[in-house]
């Protein structure tokens, strides 16, 4: 028995893995070969970026008919108004990037114009990150919707109308915020309306291929207006989605990048829960709790968009960052979800390609669990995946 206990630990030693005691995580050994990544200054920008955070769930918030004040739309989902702290927690856990979602559409006055009062405190908590040396992205999110913007040729010229008004008021008040500062054009532009095809294109569908020229045309209309703004906008990173922000729809030929006068600063923006079943899908859903390092299909499912996002942009020197990604609690699956935090990091690094995790301040009940740190006192609640992430995204 004391031979077989020894060659059991040999194996496990060799494969990257250490004999646990029972209730103890561990962080597992993972190798992923470099790719070949063009050096150049968008490639090493991404590369400093590291890892990001989303502020989830806070100015992105709408709809919350029960609140008279807007200015108490940033706690209408997540219930908690963010500190100084919190950003000071992040950045001391390693974190370089802080994302923020911000809706806009329902802080505007008649005329279009951002209600002075939500844009100073949104300015307020990007200020906290960016003073502090780290990056932060700045983008609409909630606002996908005909009365908004909407990726059809039905809604295209209202669709720009917004989207420039929304950029020139956003690139004139941050005009003196250096590169560290991102603007990212919409957040997973999508048919909302259809039922068919809101989280599915099909390239042979009209009506999906109608949506991603005016996506296509809505990203060239966020560019040519930030640029127009001056100062810093001039040579600011820009992030652009494609349909459903889907790392694979950005690798769709239908989708292309914006023309820019400024040399190589467009970042293509994607999101990705995957595998799908076991980062996002609810069990009663059909979803998994479990992620095995020893399963071909559940490792090779995140390999596959990280190599499509590679030969297409990163090999010809074209910088991705994943804005979004997460893995959400199930059933106390916490070895789980550290062993696909340590695959995914490790193999999008190992691509060039820099993760933000998708935090939408919610540990338990019915929904998406996805919540790492502790909004009112800034603690990581799951520092396990935390020092996953942290080991991997050097």
């Amino acid at each position: 028995m004391r031979r077989i206990l020894a060659c059991a630990a040999a194996i496990l030693l060799f494969l990257g893995w250490t004999l646990a005691a029972e209730g103890e995580v561990l962080i597992p050994e993972i190798k992923v070969p470099a790719k070949d990544i063009p050096d150049n200054e968008a490639m090493k920008t991404v590369r400093e970026m590291k890892t990001g955070w989303n502020l989830g769930n806070t100015f992105d918030a709408y709809d919350c008919f029960w609140l008279t004040d807007p200015l108490d739309y940033e706690t209408g989902w997540c219930g908690v108004r963010t500190e100084e702290r919190l950003i000071q927690a992040l950045q001391d856990a390693g974190f370089r990037t802080l994302r923020i979602p911000v809706s806009w559409h329902n802080h505007l006055d008649a005329e279009g114009r951002i209600d002075e009062k939500w844009l100073a405190r949104v300015k307020e908590v990007a200020s906290w990150a960016y003073e502090r040396g780290m990056y932060v992205i700045l983008n609409i999110h909630h606002d996908c919707d005909p009365a908004y913007y909407y990726p059809d040729s039905a809604h295209r010229e209202s669709s720009e109308k917004y989207i420039r008004s929304i950029w020139t008021q956003l690139a004139r008040e941050f005009a003196d915020w250096d590169g560290r500062l991102i603007f990212e054009s919409i957040n997973e532009p999508r048919l909302t309306k259809s039922p068919a095809h809101e989280w599915v294109w099909d390239g042979t569908s009209a009506e999906c291929r109608d949506a991603m020229a005016v996506i296509v045309a809505l990203n060239q209309v966020f560019v040519d207006t930030v640029r127009a703004q001056g100062g810093q906008n001039e040579t600011r990173y820009l992030m652009v989605p494609a349909y459903d922000a889907s790392p694979y729809y950005a690798c769709e030929e239908s989708f292309t990048l914006p023309e820019d006068r400024a040399e190589n600063r467009i970042i293509v923006s994607v999101h990705a829960y995957t595998p799908y079943d076991f980062a996002l899908q609810q069990m009663k859903d059909g979803g998994t709790d479990r992620y095995s390092l020893n399963s071909t299909r559940q490792k090779s499912e995140i390999a596959t968009f990280l190599n499509r996002l590679c030969d297409r942009f990163v090999s010809r020197g074209i910088p991705v960052v994943i804005g979004e990604f997460g893995a959400m609690e199930k059933n106390g699956n916490l070895q789980d979800r550290v062993d696909w935090a340590s695959w995914y990091v490790a193999s999008a690094r190992a691509r060039g390609i820099s993760c933000c995790w998708w935090d939408n301040n919610i540990f338990q009940g019915e929904g998406e669990r996805f919540g790492l740190f502790d909004r009112t006192g800034g603690a990581c609640v799951n520092p396990e995946i935390l020092a996953a992430i942290m080991k991997y995204c050097e």
